[in-house]
């Protein structure tokens, strides 16, 4: 076997469980892999503790009051410069010192750091998947003009990578691919009634029956949203649209999507419910290294589930489509709306059963236009913030 390079990288959200993940592979592989910088929102504590163990270059929080705190916390490491503020996000991802660049910062945030690493031609490995909902068209443009290599880590997509011809991710018409599969846990609520669905608590939305994952993408996968932006993310990853995609529920999370060929062929990838097998894919490719995940026992499993989602009960599925189907800037609209609406119902303002009346009613409100410009997006992105608040205010009084 060939010796791997050694990969230089920056971890985008090293705080949250992506970033927490991505660093443990790195921690399980110091010959192959080295920390050029940290990232994070507010948590400065969090992140002084990373950072005492991995000792990169730079280490950098979004927010600058939370900067000024983690420069006291590393007062005894000067070597380690730490910068604060949004733009140092991106100055971070597009740094020539990392070749890799772990893109994991939740929601619209990520974008612009996101971009500014693709447009460095670095290997981002994705798992910021509201970059591609925002933008797809004009992230995938600037991908192509920059000669980045982009991988999925969401472990759906980097499923469906792994089950594809690796020259011919983006041309799956020439692969002899005629449908993906794309699984879904169903998340907590898959068998509450319609009814029962308004009474639910923050605490119970976040309570995955299978991954441990962030407050945010926890209800993201309880209104089956997450589902939705993954079907929108899957059609640009993939050069293919909703039609070509099945949502198949499958309560047990083994397997992560499934693509079917031609011939009859449906070739599937299956693997613990633990993020570190996606991240050490993208961190290893083209090689297969140690995740320090436990092997699969199909026999504890014993048998697996599907059953079609329930658009009634879960119509933000629905939502997703119709606004990919739009097209321009709805799918931003689409993700702003439901950034705002989530987090309304984590601070208590808003009942989970309302999260899609909120959205349905965001996307009715905001007029849809070409996504031509980045800039367009990121002020269509605030001006739905601005009537998602709204259209709370006015379901609350």
């Amino acid at each position: 076997m060939v010796t791997m390079q050694k990969r230089h990288i920056t971890v985008l959200g090293a705080t949250g469980s992506i970033g927490l993940s991505t660093l443990d592979v790195v921690r399980r592989h110091p010959d192959r892999f080295s920390v050029y910088a940290l990232t994070a929102s507010t948590r400065a504590e969090d992140l002084a503790g990373l950072c005492r163990e991995f000792r990169p270059k730079v280490a950098v929080l979004a927010d600058s009051a939370a900067a000024d705190v983690l420069r006291g916390l590393l007062s005894d490491l000067p070597e380690i410069s730490v910068l604060g503020g949004a733009e140092a996000l991106s100055t971070v991802a597009s740094a020539p010192e990392a070749d890799t660049v772990m893109a994991s910062i939740v929601g619209a945030a990520g974008l612009p750091p996101t971009l500014a690493a693709v447009r460095s031609g670095k290997r981002v490995l994705l798992a910021n998947k509201e970059a591609l909902v925002m933008s797809g068209r004009l992230f995938m443009d600037a991908v192509a003009e920059s000669g980045a290599e982009l991988l999925p880590i969401d472990s759906e997509h980097n499923a469906m990578f792994q089950c594809m011809p690796a020259d011919k991710v983006r041309d799956p018409e020439a692969a002899g691919i005629t449908r993906i599969l794309l699984t879904a846990s169903g998340g907590p609520f898959r068998e509450h009634s319609a009814e029962s669905l308004a009474n639910v608590t923050p605490d119970e939305a976040c309570a995955h029956p299978n991954w441990s994952m962030g407050r945010k993408i926890s209800v993201d996968s309880a209104t089956l949203m997450n589902k939705g932006l993954e079907l929108i993310e899957a059609c640009w990853l993939f050069n293919t649209k909703p039609a070509n995609i099945e949502v198949h529920v499958h309560p047990e999370s083994i397997i992560h999507s499934m693509v079917e060929y031609v011939d009859g062929s449906v070739l599937a990838q299956l693997g613990s419910p633990d993020m570190r097998t996606p991240i050490a894919n993208g961190l290893g490719w083209p090689e297969r290294i140690d995740a320090g995940v436990k092997p699969l026992d199909l026999f504890s499993i014993a048998r697996f589930n599907f059953e079609k989602p329930d658009l009634l009960r879960f119509p933000c599925l629905r939502l997703a489509a119709e606004a990919f189907e739009a097209g321009g800037t709805a799918p931003a609209v689409l993700n702003a709306a439901n950034e705002v609406a989530v987090a309304a119902f984590l601070d208590g303002n808003l009942r989970f059963s309302d999260i899609p009346v909120i959205i349905e009613r965001t996307l009715a409100a905001t007029s849809v236009i070409p996504a031509d410009s980045f800039e367009t997006i990121l002020a269509k992105d605030a001006e739905a913030r601005r009537q998602a608040r709204e259209q709370i205010g006015l379901l609350t009084v």
